[in-house]
């Protein structure tokens, strides 16, 4: 039976970041959806039609759902349902960096005592090259469904434009088999129409891996670059600049913190996959690292500063701006964030800790380890600030007018993106460090 007409329902199996903005899309296109969801604080807020994260246009596209249309529980309805979409959270381990399928295997474990041979299984999940067919599929044909139907399509979304890209953006299709592959067509067809179907599921799994650590690397060496031109004295800024100018090859990126729980979480899953067959990636884990060093290296230039000024670090207040991953487009995200390796570093050095965002909730700051403020509370005799995203709402709040007004001067401010460049280079009552531009030393060091 083709989907399109007639749809039946459809199983979203969390409803986080990726299977909230698809749920929610399939249906306006009038596709009834289950959403399956066990975290019940978020179950509690869907059921009054409001969402627990920040997404442009989520909260107004629940308001206007038929209730019929969009319904909320903890497990997946007794009663059939043509279709179920995987979009839970898979993560790795913080400390040995292999990944952690709990979620995907509880979910797998739902879906295989509630599927039959006409039940399609999506994965939107992001999981090691191989996954899909060892997991999901040994564990629909343990449970006797001999020819199950199974696809992979990855999530490939931004946050902030969330809505917009799956529509617009190409969706990448592997299935098992020919017939998992144009289900899945179909019913990613009422979303977005264009589509690329590749060969299998490992084809379509590598795709997002490949993708995001593809996008770490690119950032990765533009942040190398500004490494090396911290420690030789040069300005990356110019450096990347010049080297762009009119010159017909790909292009330097520009410095600047690159986060969140897929492009931290990506690489490791590839390494992981490519070390289990035999071959270990230097580029991808190389890319990672010099990323991940950037916020020690955010705190050894605001402990550096302190100390040229004669502050003592204990004594000191610290704000710090932008507690999400990332500032532009905004969200509210704080996984992968540079503010929660910065507070690690800094919370029992320094007197206070302050943290400011535009978006992420005063009680999430303080569980990501700092004192939630308003911008102005927050720079009232605060000694340093550390702005780590490149939200444009910091080029107001943060203007030098603000900041001689507010903060204990001399005061340091370390700004990851360069926002306030043309307004504070050449304050000479605030030792302002940007990354890749050159200070007066290579900065305090940090221990890992």
């Amino acid at each position: 039976m083709n989907p399109h007409s007639d749809p039946g329902p459809v199983a979203v199996i969390g409803l986080g970041y990726v299977g909230l903005t698809l749920a929610v899309s399939l249906a306006r296109e009038g596709t009834p959806v289950v959403g399956v969801e066990a975290d019940p604080a978020v179950r509690a807020a869907l059921a009054q039609r409001r969402s627990v994260l920040f997404e442009p246009g989520v909260d107004d596209l629940l308001a206007t759902l038929p209730a019929d249309r969009f319904t909320v529980t903890d497990r997946l309805p007794d009663t059939p349902v043509r279709a179920v979409v995987i979009c839970v959270g898979t993560a790795v381990d913080p400390h040995t960096r292999l990944p952690d399928l709990r979620h995907l295997s509880a979910a797998v474990e739902q879906i295989a005592a509630h599927a039959d041979e006409e039940t399609l299984v999506v994965l939107r999940s992001t999981v090691p090259v191989g996954t899909t067919r060892s997991l999901i599929l040994a564990r629909l044909r343990e449970r006797g469904i001999a020819r199950p139907l199974l696809a992979v399509c990855p999530e490939r979304t931004i946050q902030g434009r969330a809505l917009t890209e799956l529509a617009a953006l190409p969706q990448v299709i592997g299935g098992v088999d020919d017939r998992s592959a144009r289900r899945a067509a179909d019913l990613f067809g009422r979303l977005a129409p264009d589509q690329v179907i590749v060969s299998d599921l490992e084809a379509a799994e590598m795709v997002k891996l490949v993708c995001n650590a593809h996008t770490d690397l690119i950032y990765g060496f533009g942040n190398e670059v500004a490494l090396m031109a911290h420690s030789l004295g040069v300005d990356a800024h110019e450096v990347i600049d010049a080297a762009n100018l009119r010159y017909p090859r790909p292009d330097l990126s520009r410095p600047g913190f690159v986060g969140g729980s897929c492009l931290t979480k990506d690489p490791y899953l590839l390494m992981h996959a490519a070390d289990r067959a035999g071959y270990h990636p230097p580029m991808v884990a190389a890319a990672r690292a010099v990323n991940e060093r950037l916020p020690l290296f955010a705190v050894e230039q605001v402990l550096d500063g302190l100390a040229a000024s004669g502050r003592d670090v204990a004594q000191a207040r610290v704000l710090v701006c932008g507690i999400a991953y990332k500032g532009s487009p905004e969200t509210d995200d704080i996984r992968g964030s540079a503010s929660v390796e910065v507070a690690r570093a800094l919370r029992d050095r320094v007197a206070q800790l302050r943290g400011h965002d535009f978006v992420v909730t005063p009680e999430r700051i303080g569980r990501a380890g700092f004192a939630p403020v308003g911008i102005d509370d927050g720079l009232t005799d605060a000694d340093a600030v550390v702005l780590l995203v490149d939200h444009p709402g910091y080029r107001q709040a943060l203007n030098l007018g603000v900041l001689r007004e507010r903060l204990r001067l001399p005061a340091v401010v370390f700004d990851m993106w360069g926002v306030l460049a043309e307004e504070l280079t050449g304050a000479e009552d605030i030792d302002y460090r940007r990354l890749g531009v050159p200070g007066r030393t290579r900065g305090t060091p940090v221990p890992v």
